[in-house]
């Protein structure tokens, strides 16, 4: 545990160094309404400035601290030696339930690396690159706010979480990466980016309605109609269940009668919901109203609420429903920052960063269970 709070610690501190609200400019900024470029510089047209050159150093740093860790781990996640029984029937050409990417990605690491004693670790060690870089390129490019989404990111176990489920973990990271496209409108690029991740794990597929969705919402301004259309949305998921089973099986039929075929509510992810939809109303004139970015961050907490509270009954419900939740990383750094009031943006923003502390405490208490056993860390370099 001292382990993973001191990488925490000094990201954070690393995270301090960083400062992208001058350079993160997506379409439709908050506050006007013109197409900027993602990347603008202070120093002239073509030009890299000293901040600029300073966070690509610190974001560096953070990348080699958080790829090394996860990289180097062994027996470290409850799924562990699930995967490398999966790597083993892959090299022995035997059917597995995963996606073709992985796969194949897996068969090419067994080409250059065989399949004897330890050559799972470099396969672990290939998605962990590109998990992280993914998680930490989405966070540089779209958090106005870096320490913060950096924060966050942490505090709500995501990184740690990655040691555990890696196909989708890296499908998530590659959906969170997908967002700048959305908003810049550049929908080919978001749709080709979803499609490559869906074959590491299915599931992102969701990403393409609801993400589409919730930037066309974003982009208009709403009506009584629309509100009836996500009130039978939201009906449906109470009175629709069936209807919903039938679907979700055909596509995922082991499943069905499964250990994860079960009606459970996660608390934890429902106040989070509340809490960030609360924020949301006391900064909505100030940050959401005239920010489409941030309506379309807002409507997605709308949608993992809505699956949280109505569609605990989908199996595993968050594998969907974090697609939606992790962009909180953006908006809650966003809110806070809006508030115009000095005193009350610090309270808010304390009140927050303690809750997160408290959350992030809990998560590493979790971290020793059985079921997810991401702690004791061992890794292969020392142990």
């Amino acid at each position: 545990m001292g382990l993973f709070i001191g990488v925490t610690v000094l990201v954070l501190l690393m995270a301090c160094l960083c400062r992208t609200g001058d350079r993160t400019e997506l379409t439709q900024p908050c506050g006007g309404g013109g197409r900027l470029p993602l990347w603008s510089s202070s120093a002239g047209r073509g030009g890299m400035s000293r901040q600029q050159a300073l966070n690509l150093w610190v974001c560096g740093g953070i990348y080699v601290v958080l790829a090394a860790l996860s990289a180097c781990r062994i027996a470290s996640g409850n799924d562990y030696w699930v995967y490398t029984n999966m790597f083993n029937l892959i090299a022995q050409g035997r059917h597995v339930s995963s996606e073709f990417g992985f796969n194949a990605l897996v068969r090419l690491m067994q080409f250059f690396f065989g399949t004897e004693g330890y050559s799972y670790l470099p396969i672990f060690g290939l998605f962990s690159l590109l998990t992280v870089y993914f998680f930490l390129r989405a966070i540089y490019e779209q958090g106005d706010w870096f320490l913060g989404s950096m924060f966050l990111f942490l505090m709500n176990g995501y990184y740690f979480s990655s040691f555990n489920s890696v196909r989708y973990y890296l499908v998530l990271a590659i959906a969170l990466y997908s967002i700048k496209y959305v908003l810049r409108g550049e929908y080919l690029k978001f749709l080709l980016w979803i499609l490559a991740a869906s074959a590491f794990h299915k599931s992102v597929l969701v990403v393409i309605p609801l993400y589409l969705g919730a930037n066309w919402l974003a982009g208009i301004r709403l009506k009584r109609w629309h509100y009836a259309v996500g009130t039978l949305l939201v009906l449906s998921l109470v009175f629709g269940r069936d209807l919903y089973r039938f679907v979700i099986f055909k596509i995922y039929p082991y499943y069905e009668n499964s250990m994860f075929d079960t009606v459970e509510y996660s608390l934890t992810n429902i106040v989070k919901c509340l809490g960030t939809l609360a924020l949301s109303l006391i900064c909505y004139r100030t940050s959401i109203r005239d920010c489409r970015r941030n309506r379309f961050y807002f409507f997605l907490n709308l949608g993992g609420l809505a699956l949280y509270t109505c569609g605990a009954f989908i199996p595993e419900v968050s594998r969907v429903a974090y697609y939606l939740v992790v962009p909180q990383i953006f908006l809650i750094p966003n809110l806070l920052r809006g508030v115009g009031n000095k005193s009350l943006r610090r309270l808010l923003t304390a009140g927050t960063a303690l809750a997160f502390l408290a959350y992030f405490a809990l998560f590493l208490r979790s971290a020793y269970d059985v079921n997810v056993r991401l702690l004791p860390y061992l890794n292969w370099i020392f142990n």
